[in-house]
């Protein structure tokens, strides 16, 4: 055999010298740094884009597959995810955790418990609180994963941006599988309205309005090429979802945030976020009660049955007259044989394909009561506030309570015309939880 060449002997000393600055880089690798950056990101697509993005709505099997068929997957995934954030995250923030353990919230957990052993059907109420609890559990994981600002921005511009770039992709590239159309089963007068990898615009339409905030916030942070981005497409989007009520409430919210951050008494904060929330419910649900109502809401320059939700109401309140202490068990209302007997007696066909109410707040005493109803309220509409303020005089960063205080003024609002309160992993809910400043001025879940 020949000896080897003088290029293969030269090239010897430098492969050996690459392969050491390689293993050194690597070595250098902050590994949990980027353990944390997926299970912040990931965590985020997995609900915003869902195991099941881009359902074809023209599918008759899709009216029987509410849970979309892949309930192991969904329970395995989050309960592993939801496991490896608070791993990761406990040992730094074990304070920020332990501000969860209100009273009110113990005396919540309690009340799920005895609600879900009294559910009409147990087994449903039972699997779906489990859901409920490690969506939870993550959201309230989720907010403490950066370590400093700089990760919290450039993690959630990277999440926002892809869902938006599938959005517009399947928009550009399966427009029958991202736009409602003629042809769905349910609800073909919806067609021409964007939808993105959701499954409804009413879904997509939210979840837009709030990336339109985290784009202003990300424009204060001086991140102007992504937070414009973000803003530009995610407000496009909103637009052309359709989602009146959605773009409403996005404006009205953000006007609002302004003079609420500005305000030094939290009396006046509490009067310039729930007076609009007290006015959007009696004329919206107050109008079924009241025929005096129901004239002052056909004067306005609104739907005066704000598109058929007035039906809904009624059958709801109906319902809710029946079980009004424990409702009818969590989760285990709509599309179960409960409202199939209600049915059955009241003669209201359309109610078995109803998936909630389009109100929160009735939908939440309609499953787990009015004492159900009023701990929600406690926990995650009059706290929020009282926490902000405490986040505010902490010396917390201005622009990033701010932007939580806007996904929440939102969420209030559009909880009287949508429900998503407890709904296990809605992409809303989800969303929503994530932006609540603790008791102690961390910003985290409550």
């Amino acid at each position: 055999m020949g000896r080897p060449s003088q290029e293969t002997a030269v090239n010897k000393p430098i492969l050996f010298h690459q392969s050491l600055s390689i293993a050194n880089s690597l070595g250098q690798l902050d590994v949990l740094r980027v353990m944390r950056c997926i299970t912040f990101v990931v965590p985020l697509l997995l609900v915003w884009v869902s195991l099941h993005p881009f359902p074809d709505l023209g599918d008759a099997g899709i009216i029987n597959d509410r849970e979309g068929g892949r309930l192991a997957a969904t329970y395995i995934t989050l309960g592993v995810l939801s496991l490896a954030a608070f791993a990761l995250t406990v040992h730094r923030n074990l304070k920020a955790f332990r501000s969860l353990l209100t009273p009110i919230f113990m005396v919540f957990v309690g009340w799920m418990c005895i609600n879900t052993l009294c559910s009409q059907d147990f087994g449903i109420s039972a699997q779906r609180l489990l859901l409920t609890a490690y969506v939870m559990a993550l959201a309230a994981s989720l907010v403490l994963l950066p370590e400093t600002q700089v990760e919290l921005d450039r993690w959630l511009s990277a999440a926002a941006l892809i869902l938006l770039g599938l959005c517009y992709l399947g928009i550009l590239l399966a427009p029958s599988l991202s736009m409602h159309l003629s042809s769905d089963i349910v609800e073909p007068h919806l067609a021409g309205n964007w939808r993105g990898t959701f499954g409804h615009k009413n879904a997509a339409a939210p979840i837009m309005a709030m990336l339109v905030y985290v784009g202003l916030y990300l424009v204060s942070r001086r991140a102007i090429v992504s937070g414009l981005a973000i803003g530009i497409l995610a407000g496009t989007f909103l637009i052309f979802s359709g989602g009146k009520s959605a773009t409403a409430l996005c404006v009205l919210a953000l006007l609002l945030s302004y003079p609420i951050v500005a305000a030094k008494s939290l009396l006046v904060r509490a009067s310039l976020c729930f007076l609009p929330l007290i006015a959007i419910n009696v004329l919206s649900v107050g109008s079924v009660y009241s025929d005096g109502l129901a004239a002052i809401v056909k004067l306005l320059p609104v739907d005066s049955s704000f598109t058929g939700r007035t039906d809904i109401w009624e059958f709801a309140i109906a319902s809710l007259n029946l079980r009004p202490l424990l409702g009818y068990g969590f989760a285990a209302f709509w599309g179960t044989d409960a409202i199939e007997n209600l049915v059955q007696n009241d003669q209201i066909e359309w109610a078995t394909t109803a998936a909630h109410s389009h109100n929160g707040y009735l939908d939440t005493a309609l499953t787990i009561g009015y004492p159900g109803l009023a701990l929600i309220a406690a926990i995650f509409v009059f706290a929020p506030l009282r926490n902000f303020s405490v986040a505010i005089q902490s010396g917390n960063d201005g622009r990033l309570s701010k932007l939580f205080l806007r996904i929440w003024l939102f969420g209030i609002y559009l909880s009287s015309m949508e429900s998503f309160f407890l709904d296990r992993a809605d992409a809303i809910w989800f969303t929503f939880q994530i932006c609540f400043p603790s008791r102690g001025g961390c910003l985290v879940l409550m």
